[in-house]
């Protein structure tokens, strides 16, 4: 009975690291690999909505622009440009700019002027 339980511990030990049994795509060493890539479009391509927003941020109003296609790179080359112009903090996150405080009326024509086609979505933010 103490073989069994001996035989038993050591194939226990065997599994507890990590053991790859099968992997379709090949090894996970190089991530950016299986990545898409972003296709990059021309400012005059691509149309983004521009939102002022408070929901899940503790009533806080950010200014949300989306509908980007272009690479992380060059968001965040045009997210310093944004943030210079409105004079305010922001972030990229996932293919979309935040900029803090409502700004829409102030990006609307900077970004046209940039060559981008711009809409604003939604409703007023202001109490």
């Amino acid at each position: 009975m103490s073989s069994s339980k001996s035989k038993r511990q050591s194939s226990d030990s065997n599994s507890s690291g990590n053991r790859l049994v099968y992997q379709e795509f090949g090894s996970n060493s190089n991530p950016a690999a299986v990545e898409r890539g972003v296709q990059e479009l021309p400012p005059q391509e691509q149309n983004l909505r521009l939102q002022a927003s408070r929901k899940g941020r503790k009533g806080k109003t950010v200014t949300i622009i989306t509908g980007f296609q272009a690479q992380p790179e060059t968001l965040t080359k045009l997210l310093k440009q944004l943030k210079g112009h409105c004079g305010s903090g922001g972030t990229v996150k996932e293919n979309t700019l935040e900029i803090q405080g409502d700004h829409t009326e102030k990006l609307m024509p900077f970004l046209t002027k940039l060559g981008y086609k711009v809409k604003i979505s939604g409703g007023s933010t202001k109490k």
